[in-house]
């Protein structure tokens, strides 16, 4: 169950990174697969800055978003 609670806060997180990140995405299915690859990016990340999201559905959510963010801003850097 805690891997469908995981692929739907990663979906959720990449549908709103592709919000704020306007002309990176690749459209709502593609960011929702990036906002799956940047959850798991998003906790190794805060786990190297020492940060945690304390287990809850919200923090959860920032850590994905987080990762979708800078996995979007990455792809799109080098997209170009």
């Amino acid at each position: 169950m805690e891997f469908v609670w995981f692929l739907l806060i990663g979906l959720a997180a990449g549908w709103l990174a592709g919000q704020v990140m306007k002309g990176r995405g690749f459209g709502a299915f593609g960011n929702m697969i990036v906002g799956v690859v940047g959850a798991i990016l998003g906790g190794w990340l805060f786990g190297v800055l020492g940060l945690s999201s304390d287990g809850s559905l919200i923090g959860s959510l920032v850590t994905a978003f987080v990762g979708a963010l800078v996995l979007l801003f990455v792809v799109g850097k080098i997209k170009k």
